[in-house]
């Protein structure tokens, strides 16, 4: 298998505070900043162009590839007389909106113990919309995380019964149920991989677990100058 040289588009930031655009985003293409050395658009570009083959035609990632972007378009407020424009929905809005342009009806949630009253409120959001929420927690079966081969000591709360998440079974559920689409509500990290990997339907994630920034783990890369510059000096202790 051919070996790559690492890409790295992170570092094409530099270039857009400078500029206000880089060479993948350009309103004049023709000028546009050129590829940095590391550009996967240059060291993969038979990738890309296959990949873009993949959405067009009449199948499900055609489909799904020309909805989001429709629904991207969608989403901003346009004002007349102005080139401005407004984002207007929210990620539950888009959500909604993706679902409905893509038929979609029965909508699975996969959904961590510790947000069953979020998860609750998602559904009854989606039952107004038309749609049917299914709803299936991490902690199904309620099964000793002892079984997984972990020690003891490796428990949130030592000496107290502890169920493991299961989230191959709340996919293999929302495969039983037929649902059209998978929302995941603030899984671990890990969990997510494997409710991802064993789902049948395309799958969303609405919320992304963080304990400790109210699952908004973003203010982490925010705050990194100052709070959590700790992570650029030193290595985590686990």
């Amino acid at each position: 298998m051919k070996e790559y040289p690492a890409s790295s588009c992170s570092h094409c930031s530099t270039v857009w505070q400078k500029k206000g655009t880089t060479n993948c985003w350009s309103n004049d293409p023709a000028n546009a900043p050129s590829r940095p050395g590391n550009c996967p658009s240059e060291l993969h570009d038979d990738c890309v162009k296959e990949a873009f083959d993949e959405y067009r035609g009449d199948g499900e990632d055609a489909r799904i590839a020309f909805v989001a972007a429709r629904v991207e378009g969608l989403c901003y407020q346009k004002t007349a007389g102005s080139d401005a424009i407004v984002a207007r929905w929210t990620r539950v809005e888009d959500t909604i909106a993706f679902a409905r342009l893509m038929g979609y009806r029965k909508i699975g949630m996969a959904t961590c113990i510790g947000l069953l009253d979020e998860a609750q409120r998602l559904a009854d959001i989606l039952t107004a919309q038309g749609l049917e929420p299914v709803s299936v927690c991490c902690k199904a079966g309620s099964i000793d995380k002892r079984e997984l081969g972990l020690e003891e000591a490796d428990k949130v709360r030592p000496g107290t019964f502890e169920p493991a998440c299961n989230p191959i079974a709340q996919a293999e559920i929302c495969n039983r149920t037929g649902t059209d689409m998978n929302i995941i509500l603030g899984l671990c990290v890990g969990h997510d991989m494997l409710f991802n990997k064993h789902s049948k339907a395309p799958v969303t994630t609405l919320i992304v677990k963080d304990r400790v920034t109210g699952h908004n783990p973003i203010a982490v890369l925010y705050g990194q100058n100052f709070y959590y510059k700790r992570l650029q000096k030193q290595k985590m202790e686990l």
